[in-house]
């Protein structure tokens, strides 16, 4: 085994994306395993990988860590990404929570039917305009830093410049009313590890498209229809 974690998902975005985006901001290389097919998932299952028989599953460390907020908290401590005391690593547990929100609205949005489809992207961009988007506005000019919690980089600046980005999918100049994040944005996407994530030929993963859903309906065995917000 090379020492490199491993990480267990699909070939796309979904609840790994943001383990591939804090890994990347670490500076960490990494190894993926896609599940094309039932097997593979059953395979994972008989052999007791997955604790609550559901992926991300991440190996590292001689450990098999599933439940993706468990992942990322012990990426962020290994790599000094939580904070420096507690009251800080409550402010980015805070601030991971409201971009976590924020992004379980997008999570389910290629599996809707186009015309539920329309309503999620409305939903998707009022709620971050008008919850989300201004309370991050408020905490960069409240405290006139270039990042969210200790004037530090963390764990919390990594997770909502991509949330940003993926609202910005759904509406490309949903930040025009927010400038503080827009320097943030410009900030933290400059950043060397960040830089080199966005580029192309990396593994941050493209947009779900459709033959990312049917391999997940496949795998997974889902065989009904998931309602818009």
């Amino acid at each position: 085994m090379s020492g490199k974690p491993k990480l267990y998902y699909f070939d796309g975005r979904g609840k790994m994306e943001s383990v591939r985006w804090l890994l990347a901001a670490a500076g960490v290389e990494f190894e993926e395993e896609f599940l094309e097919t039932r097997e593979q998932y059953e395979k994972l299952l008989q052999g007791g990988a997955l604790l609550f028989q559901q992926v991300p599953m991440v190996e590292m460390d001689g450990m098999k860590m599933v439940q993706t907020r468990a992942i990322l908290s012990y990426i962020a401590a290994k790599y000094n990404l939580y904070g420096k005391d507690l009251k800080e690593r409550a402010l980015i547990d805070m601030y991971v929570g409201g971009t976590d929100d924020l992004m379980g609205f997008i999570l389910m949005f290629p599996f809707l039917s186009a015309e539920d489809k329309e309503k999620q992207r409305a939903f998707i961009v009022q709620k971050a305009t008008s919850r989300y988007f201004p309370a991050y506005e408020k905490v960069l000019k409240d405290h006139g830093q270039d990042f969210l919690v200790g004037n530090s980089f963390s764990w919390a600046d990594v997770h909502l410049l991509e949330a940003i980005l993926m609202v910005e999918e759904k509406k490309s100049d949903v930040l025009s009313g927010f400038p503080q994040l827009q320097a943030f944005k410009g900030k933290i996407s400059s950043m060397p590890t960040i830089k080199k994530f966005l580029e192309p030929g990396s593994q941050r993963k493209p947009v779900p498209d459709d033959k990312y859903v049917e391999t997940v309906r496949r795998v997974l065995r889902m065989y009904y229809d998931i309602k818009a917000n």
